[in-house]
Parts: structure tokens; C-alpha cells; sequence
């Protein structure tokens, strides 16, 4: 389920890119919640999908059941003008699949907005040293499958190849943010902020004249890797735009 702060930072991006009486659909649509609100300002159609239609709660709205694992969009090539994916990647044994189909979907000029919990954070990349699990990630069941809540996390997505998938899906002009900063990260950021640009820039430094891994195409998303959005924030904040 997506947080009051994904729903601040998403829904006006969707409200700028959709004409007034465009189609949206909203992947993992839960009870419909973003759905509501964006319609308090815009007046096209929305369509919602998710594993199940038992948690839908707006008054309604259909939601066609899809299996996002193993099944297609049930919608054909081109249809909308820009879809949502809050809180639904992590979730998936094959995330790169579902990108595949959102970009399909879109129509030229279309955009995806989606969400993710960001595993680099400082209180994420801590978590990891000591623990070995990042942040709203941890310790699954063996016995059965969870499917909702953060025990239903199964993909840790790191926001480099997020940008990676987007990119081999198709996507261009790439746009990354966060929902809010963590104000719980503030000292370690002050006492870690300049041991991670030194040894970020030394590592950054390796990888172009040894290993040739830096490219014009990966240049900007590497870096923003050490960036105060992806160091500070909770949420990423992906717009992903599909050629015109």
C-alpha cells in the first residue's frame, strides 16, 4: 500500500503529463486509494489491475485480475496515456517483465510513474552492514507466500537497474526523485556524507579506467547513486517516458 507522502509526490507528476480526458491505469491498484485522488482533479478514465479485486474499496471501479508474474496487460498496444505502479515491484519475481508490458501499453508520448522502496538510503545502507538486510526488506516464510504488507518484499530493486530495465524496456528521459527525505538519516548523513564521496569517487574513478564500465548511456544514473535523493530519501520516484 502506498504512503500519504508517495501519494503527494505521485499523483500531481500523473495530473502534468495526462490530458483532461485521457486514460490512466494504475498497476496494483489496491483499494483504489490513488485512483480517488487523482480524479478529485482530472477528469478521464481510470483502470485499475491487480492480483485480486477483493481489496477495492472506490465505488465502481473495475479491476481486471491479472496475475503480474505470468500474464500480460489484459489491454491492448498503445492504449493509455500514462500508467502508475506505486509499492508494486518489489513484489514481483520478474519486474523487468512487467515494464516490458507497461511500456506496450503507453502510447507515444506516454509516461510510467512507479515507486519503490529505496534500498540506498544511509539508514537502508547501514541496516545492510549490520544486519545484511536493507531497509523494508528482511527475513521471508518458507512455508507460504505473502503477497501484501513490507513481508511480501521479495525483490530488493536497486535504482541503477530500475533505470536499466526502463532503459532496455524501451523508456527514455528517465527521471528520478523521492517522496521525502528521512529526517532520521540527518546525522548519518553529516558523519558519513564525505567518507561516501571520497570512497564513491575513488570506486566511480575505478570503474571507467579499469573495468570501462561507465558509459554515456549509465553515466547519469551511476552517479545519482551517491546522490542526496537516493542517500536521504525513502521512496524512489521513477518517470519514465516512452518515445514520441
Amino acid at each position: 500500500m502506498s504512503t500519504e507522502a508517495i501519494y503527494r509526490a505521485v499523483i500531481p507528476l500523473l495530473r502534468s503529463h495526462l490530458p483532461p480526458e485521457g486514460r490512466h491505469l494504475d498497476v496494483g491498484s489496491g483499494s483504489g486509494e490513488l485512483i480517488r485522488r487523482l480524479h478529485a482533479g482530472w477528469s478521464g478514465a481510470s483502470f485499475g489491475c491487480d492480483y485480486t479485486s477483493e481489496w477495492m474499496r472506490l465505488p465502481g471501479q473495475k479491476v481486471d485480475v491479472v496475475d503480474l508474474d505470468e500474464e500480460p496487460l489484459p489491454y491492448q498496444s498503445s492504449f493509455f496515456d500514462a500508467v502508475s505502479c506505486t509499492e508494486v515491484v518489489e513484489h514481483l519475481d520478474d519486474y523487468r517483465r512487467l515494464l516490458r508490458e507497461t511500456f506496450r501499453v503507453l502510447r507515444p508520448g506516454g509516461v510510467l510513474i512507479l515507486s519503490t522502496p529505496n534500498i540506498l538510503n544511509l539508514k537502508s545502507r547501514l541496516r545492510f552492514l549490520w544486519f545484511g538486510f536493507w531497509n523494508l526488506f528482511g527475513p521471508l516464510p518458507f512455508s507460504h507466500k505473502i503477497r501484501v504488507d513490507t513481508d511480501g518484499h521479495i525483490t530488493p530493486v536497486h535504482y541503477f537497474y530500475l533505470a536499466h530495465a526502463l532503459h532496455e524496456a524501451g523508456f527514455t528521459e528517465i527521471a528520478l526523485s523521492a517522496d521525502r527525505w528521512q529526517r532520521s538519516s540527518l546525522l548519518s548523513l553529516a558523519l558519513l556524507y564525505l567518507p561516501v564521496q571520497i570512497f564513491g569517487g575513488l570506486a566511480y574513478r575505478r570503474e571507467v579506467e579499469r573495468y570501462h564500465t561507465v558509459s554515456p548511456e549509465n553515466e547519469r544514473h551511476l552517479k545519482a547513486v551517491n546522490s542526496m535523493a537516493l542517500l536521504l530519501g525513502r521512496t524512489c520516484i521513477v518517470l519514465a517516458k516512452k518515445p514520441s
